[in-house]
C-alpha cells in the first residue's frame, strides 16, 4: 500500500491519512473504527459534521419508517429527477455494491468519489494540530460507526456536487440516527411496526416516538399509514411540526379503467394493480391533499398494492415543498413510470416466475403475502428463505405460511446470520405447513428451486437484503 501523506487545511490542521487505495480498503477500515456496528446518538457525528463545516443550503427530505422507506426515496428521486432537479439520494443498506447507497442524478457515486469523501471525513475525525499551532492537546479523535461515517461522506459529496435537493433515508429509528444530524425541510415516516425492538422499544408507541424524532418545528411531517400511533401526533404537536396523515390531510382513491387497444387486437389492456405490464386496459388512480389534487396518475412501476400508500406519501412531501421544488404533472407521471428499486416484489422475466423481496419483519411479510395472494394462481410456491438471527423469524414464517408450499432454507454468512439448521428449527417450531429443507447457501437453494419448479410454479426468495443480494448474484443480475 502507498504510504500515508500528511495534509494540511487552511486552519492549520495536519491530518494523518490512512494508507488506503480502494473502496474495498476503505469499507474494511470503516468496519473496524467502532466497537459496535450500531451505536445510536448524535454527539459524535455532530462533532465531525461541525469540523467538516457541512451546512447544506439545499432542501432536505428525510424518510424514516419500519417499511417502505426505500420505495418512498426511490419515487421521490425519480419524480424530482424527471422534473429536472439534480438530486442526491442516500439510502441503506445496499444490495450488491456500496455505491448504490450514494446516488447523484440517479447515478451511483464512483469508487474514486467515495474514497475522496471518506478521506475528508477521516481527516476531520482524526486531526492533529500542526506544530505551529499546537497547544497542550491535539483535537480528540472521534469514533464513528460505519453508517455514521458513510452518512457524513454522502453529505460531503452532495455539497461538493452541488445537488439541488437531498433525500436521506433513516438507517435505524430516527431520533438518534446519523441522518438526523441534518435538519430536514420535510420529514416522512412511512410506517411504524415492530422491528429493531432492542434499540427502539418493545411497543409500537415507543418505536413511533423514536421515528417521530426526525420531525422539525415549522415543517411538514408526513405519516404514510392510515393506522397512526398516538406518539406520532403527540410528538408532532410537541415539536411544532405540521402533521399530514394518510387518510386525513392527503390520500388517494380507487382506480378508474380507461380502455387502450390491445397489441393483439383482443380488447383493452390495463396494468396490474401490482404494477408493471398491461392487462386488459389502462388503470389510473387519483391523489389528493390539502394543497390540491393530481388525477389520472399511472400506477408506479414498483409492484405491490401497498405502493399507492408509499406513492401518496412521496407526493405529499412534494406538495409540502412545492414552492421550493415545483414538480409538474408530466414529471410525476414520468417519474412513477421510470422508478426502479430492486428487491421490492421484483418479478424476474421468464418461467418459472421468480420473485425477489427483502421482506425481513412481520409487517413486510404480511405485505408480501398479500401481493402473492393477488397474483395469478399457481400450482406450487417454493420459498428460498434466509434471515438474520436478530429478526422475528417465526413471525415472518407465520405471515407467509399460507402462501408457501415448500421452504428451501439457507444460512447467511454474516455477523448476525444463522445456519440453515437453526433457521429450519425456528420454522418447524412455528408450525409451518410446508416441507422444510436446508441448504448451505441461498445460491444452492435457488438452484434447487429452479430445478424442481414446473413452468407454472412460483419461486419467492425473501427474508433479508442478504438473501436477495445472493439471489441476484446467482442469476447474474445487476442493481439497475
Amino acid at each position: 500500500m502507498k504510504p500515508s501523506i500528511p495534509s494540511q487545511n487552511s486552519a492549520g490542521f495536519r491530518f494523518a491519512q490512512p494508507s488506503l487505495r480502494s473502496l474495498a480498503d476503505w469499507l474494511s477500515y470503516l468496519e473496524s473504527l467502532h466497537p459496535k456496528s450500531i451505536a445510536l446518538g448524535l454527539e459524535r457525528v455532530a462533532q465531525v459534521k461541525q469540523r467538516l463545516n457541512l451546512n447544506p443550503d439545499f432542501p432536505i427530505i428525510t424518510v424514516g419508517g419500519t417499511n417502505g422507506k426505500g420505495s418512498v426515496c426511490a419515487m421521490l428521486e425519480s419524480m424530482l429527477h424527471a422534473a429536472g432537479y439534480r438530486v442526491g439520494c442516500y439510502t441503506s443498506p445496499h444490495l450488491l455494491d456500496y455505491n448504490e447507497r450514494v446516488r447523484i442524478a440517479k447515478k451511483p457515486a464512483s469508487d474514486a468519489e467515495l474514497c475522496t469523501a471518506f478521506e475528508k471525513v477521516e481527516e476531520a475525525r482524526k486531526p492533529q494540530l500542526d506544530s505551529r499551532l499546537r497547544g497542550n492537546d491535539d483535537l480528540p479523535e472521534i469514533p464513528l460507526t460505519y453508517f455514521e461515517f458513510g452518512t457524513l461522506a454522502a453529505m460531503q459529496l452532495f455539497i461538493e456536487k452541488q445537488v439541488e435537493v437531498a433525500i436521506l433515508e433513516v438507517g435505524l429509528g430516527g431520533r438518534l440516527d446519523a441522518v438526523n444530524v441534518f435538519d430536514s425541510d420535510c420529514a416522512v415516516v412511512v410506517s411504524v411496526d415492530m422491528d429493531h425492538m432492542d434499540y427502539l422499544g418493545d411497543t409500537r408507541e415507543k418505536i413511533a416516538y423514536e421515528k417521530a424524532g426526525i420531525f422539525r418545528k415549522g415543517c411538514v411531517a408526513v405519516f404514510g399509514d392510515p393506522d397512526m400511533p398516538a406518539a406520532i401526533a403527540s410528538e408532532a404537536q410537541r415539536i411544532g411540526a405540521e402533521l399530514w396523515r394518510l387518510g386525513g390531510e392527503f390520500g388517494f382513491d380507487g382506480c378508474s379503467p380507461t380502455p387502450h387497444p390491445s397489441p393483439e387486437g383482443e380488447g383493452p389492456l390495463i396494468p396490474s394493480p401490482l404494477g408493471g405490464g398491461l392487462e386488459k386496459g389502462q388503470m389510473w388512480w387519483n391523489y389528493r391533499s390539502k394543497i390540491g389534487a393530481r388525477n389520472s396518475l399511472p400506477y408506479p412501476a414498483l409492484r405491490g398494492a401497498y405502493q399507492l400508500n408509499n406513492t401518496s406519501a412521496a407526493l405529499a412531501a412534494l406538495d409540502a415543498l412545492k414552492d421550493r421544488l415545483p414538480v409538474s404533472m408530466e414529471a410525476v407521471r414520468r417519474g412513477l413510470a421510470e422508478v426502479v428499486l430492486p428487491g421490492r416484489f421484483q418479478v424476474l422475466p421468464g418461467r418459472p416466475q421468480i420473485i425477489l423481496d427483502v421482506a425481513h419483519n412481520p409487517h413486510a411479510a404480511r405485505s408480501l403475502a398479500r401481493n402473492l395472494a393477488d397474483t395469478p394462481p399457481c400450482r406450487k410456491t417454493i420459498a428460498v428463505f434466509s434471515m438474520l438471527g436478530d429478526k422475528d423469524i417465526a413471525g415472518v414464517a407465520r405471515a407467509l405460511d399460507g402462501q408457501v408450499d415448500v421452504w428451501l432454507v439457507a444460512g447467511i454468512n454474516a455477523p448476525r446470520g444463522l445456519s440453515s439448521a437453526e433457521l429450519a428449527r425456528v420454522l418447524l417450531d412455528a408450525g409451518v405447513k410446508g416441507a422444510v429443507r436446508t441448504f448451505d447457501t441461498v445460491a444452492d437453494a435457488l438452484r434447487q428451486a429452479c430445478n424442481e419448479a414446473a413452468e407454472n410454479d412460483r419461486i419467492a426468495a425473501f427474508g433479508s437484503f442478504y438473501t436477495v443480494a445472493e439471489a441476484m448474484r446467482a442469476r447474474g443480475l445487476r442493481y439497475a
